[in-house]
């Protein structure tokens, strides 16, 4: 249902609100960079501190820009599944063509309380859910077993893996099948995931570099695995840069090294060190994105 390189978007800010202006502009770069789908208000976006009234606007901006010229999945995930519902139809109702829901975080539930959280989401909204498992985040990790229960669910379509785990693909789609959906959330492992049965990304990096991400895709989709690897190894000191502190710190600061936007980020995100600014410099000529 969902291939290739989606973005998961950052939210620009400026003077602590929401740059609507600088974000529909980003939006329509996106796309004519390349994007394969958008996905507004992730971690990337920053989520965690918008208000419900931003978040729904993010959304809204993204599906207007948008304009069915790619899928938007937007983020409508949260720990308190009545919220998690609220959100996600919001996201329906506004358009979008998905929704992606992270695992719950803090709470720590178990594999049953997994289930039953992504359960009572697809009974309540009918629209394509992926999921989204970061245990590096949430704490807890959906096992491939759990993930095959939630599978038969008539709305739960895939999953966007964060987990770093290159056999996981594999291991899924021996489980589940090649119909459910399975997105890498980690760039730098991204060629691995492909190999093992991965269908694409909801991408960081895609935020700078959405014609290169959407380049060593085509790439790989093509057969040309040795093309892929170049881009790959070529985008890697980028992938890399991008997380030498909390997404989205580097990322915004990426973005506006670009003029896309400005670098700033809401508490209690703080900006890079001069020291990991100087490296996503450096980072971004590498790869040729600053002359």
């Amino acid at each position: 249902m969902f291939r290739g390189y989606l973005t998961a978007l950052i939210t620009p800010f400026r003077d602590g609100k929401v740059d609507e202006d600088a974000y529909r502009d980003f939006v329509e770069w996106q796309i004519e960079e390349g994007a394969a789908g958008l996905v507004p208000c992730g971690t990337t976006g920053e989520s965690p501190t918008l208000s419900h009234e931003e978040h729904h606007r993010v959304t809204e901006i993204c599906i207007e820009v948008a304009a069915g010229r790619v899928p938007v999945v937007a983020g409508t995930g949260s720990n308190s599944t009545e919220e998690a519902i609220s959100l996600t139809r919001h996201a329906r109702d506004s358009g979008a063509d998905g929704a992606l829901l992270v695992m719950p975080y803090y709470n720590k539930p178990t594999q049953e309380g997994m289930y039953a959280h992504y359960k009572a989401v697809n009974d309540a909204v009918d629209i394509p859910q992926i999921i989204y498992n970061i245990p590096g985040r949430s704490v807890v990790d959906m096992s491939v077993e759990t993930m095959a229960r939630c599978a038969e669910l008539p709305n739960v379509v895939g999953v966007k893996d964060a987990t770093a785990d290159v056999g996981r693909p594999t291991r899924t789609r021996t489980a589940i099948g090649e119909e459910f959906c399975q997105l890498s959330g980690e760039d730098g492992t991204i060629l691995g995931f492909l190999a093992q049965g991965g269908d694409g990304c909801i991408s960081v990096t895609a935020n700078v570099a959405p014609r290169q991400c959407a380049g060593f895709f085509a790439a790989w989709a093509d057969g040309d695995t040795a093309g892929a690897l170049d881009r790959h190894t070529r985008l890697m000191p980028l992938h890399d840069a991008l997380f030498v502190e909390s997404n989205p710190i580097p990322v915004k600061y990426a973005a506006s090294l670009l003029g896309k936007c400005g670098p700033e980020v809401r508490l209690p995100l703080t900006p890079p060190s001069e020291s990991n600014c100087t490296r996503i410099e450096a980072a971004m000529r590498q790869v040729g994105l600053l002359n």
